[in-house]
């Protein structure tokens, strides 16, 4: 037998509009009556019907979370079930459930968030990426419609709210780490300039070079989808230059297991023949061959941030755009070394 909220309400002694109220958690109702509705709750079995109370209030209390492409790719890399961990901690203190995406492709991806907003499937969406000229952040941006970034928005910076770290300064930062240890030849692997995470670090790549009186080498730009396509071939391509580099900054943890992997089987060493410095510092990293020198962007505080600023914007429309930058740490391990 399925048990009401009159049910509730008899036994508690109190009205069902009472009951209503505390479920809500109303602040007109006194600390005792809501304790005592709640174990009545507890012991009838009772369960409040979310979905009715959506109706009513106009909310869902779910939260969307979109991806970069699909779930089963995004799961792979784990930067994203990190950060969602972040997401998904924080909404759940905040009693807020989570819809992912699942679209495969940006034209998916942006007829899904369509769907979330015009089908009030959610109260407000967290994007785990920043696209060059993204029709899905500019949708919601024109839409009014509340969202927070994990990363920098291409263009409106001043009307948007994102959360991230400072790109260009930890790349420079990185690259100079390099230099300081005598590498003058530094390629980066891993560029995409369709994400504004890429454009930022190859601009402090470049411009630690740049004050080093070091040439920016456009050999040493080596893009993901070349990667992704045939990896050895390009790095035995990189390698093979009259010039090669003695050290690389990879776009990620995951890119440079792969580089080292390749360079493995073209027997060269990391860190005797070549560094590698990368981002994301992903716990695996610690266990590599060799152990990975890596930053430490903040995984799990980039999606905790950014989920506490979209609950501020449901909950508080008013509230003015934010840009809240999370520390990085360079975490020294054993696949960099002196220039021999």
């Amino acid at each position: 037998m399925v048990v009401t909220i009159k049910d509730v309400a008899r036994e508690a002694g109190v009205a069902p509009s009472t009951v209503s109220r505390v479920i809500a958690n109303n602040p007109r109702i006194s600390e005792k009556t809501k304790r005592r509705v709640k174990e009545v709750m507890d012991k009838l079995g009772y369960y409040p019907n979310l979905q009715a109370r959506s109706l009513v209030a106009k909310s869902t209390q779910t939260i969307g979370v979109i991806m970069p492409n699909s779930a089963y790719h995004a799961f792979r890399n784990p930067f994203f079930p990190e950060v969602l961990r972040g997401i998904s901690m924080t909404a759940h203190d905040r009693k807020y459930g989570i819809y992912l995406s699942t679209g495969s492709s940006e034209e998916e991806i942006h007829d899904e968030v369509l769907s979330m907003v015009n089908g009030r499937r959610v109260d407000g969406i967290v994007l785990l990426y920043s696209r060059v000229n993204d029709r899905t952040m500019n949708y919601l941006e024109e839409s009014g419609f509340p969202f927070t970034v994990v990363g920098r928005p291409s263009a409106n910076e001043e009307r948007i709210t994102f959360v991230d770290n400072d790109n260009i300064f930890i790349t420079k930062q990185v690259t100079n780490y390099l230099i300081e240890m005598g590498h003058r030849n530094i390629a980066y692997v891993g560029v995409n300039p369709n994400f504004v995470v890429t454009i930022d670090r190859i601009n402090g790549y470049k411009a630690a070079l740049m004050e080093a009186g070091l040439p920016d080498n456009d050999v040493f730009l080596v893009h993901e989808d070349l990667v992704k396509e045939k990896g050895k071939e390009v790095i035995q391509s990189l390698m093979s230059l009259d010039v090669p580099p003695t050290a690389l900054v990879t776009q990620d943890d995951l890119m440079a297991y792969e580089m080292i992997s390749h360079l493995e089987t073209l027997n060269i060493k990391v860190p005797d023949d070549i560094s590698i410095v990368s981002f994301n510092n992903l716990s695996l990293s610690e266990h590599s061959k060799p152990p990975l020198t890596s930053v430490d962007i903040g995984t799990f505080q980039l999606g905790h941030v950014a989920t506490q600023c979209l609950i501020e914007k449901i909950e508080n429309p008013e509230t003015l755009p934010k840009r809240i930058t999370i520390p990085t740490k360079l975490i020294e391990r054993k696949s960099c070394a002196a220039k021999k």
